[in-house]
């Protein structure tokens, strides 16, 4: 994993990881820090096939789900 980490206000780039051979990843430690993620934690893991990926700890969903339905509310009227 590389050591590298890059931040700009909200958005950070906290270096690469390595898919398994089980198709496992390693978040790297500060990531885990800064997000609060802890062993035994739900991750959901979302997908555009043009942005990429995403991942969000299902405790928040419900937050997450709430923004998601307004900015669709937002962007029909």
């Amino acid at each position: 994993m590389s050591k590298h980490r890059h931040s700009s206000g909200k958005h950070q780039f906290f270096g690469s990881v390595k898919v398994g051979e089980r198709g496992q990843i390693v978040i790297p430690a500060k990531a885990r820090e800064l997000f609060k993620i802890e062993a035994g934690d739900q991750l959901l893991v979302f997908g555009d096939i043009n942005k990429g990926l995403g991942i969000i700890k299902a405790s928040k969903l419900s937050h997450f789900a709430s923004r998601f339905f307004n900015s669709i509310q937002k962007a029909d009227e």
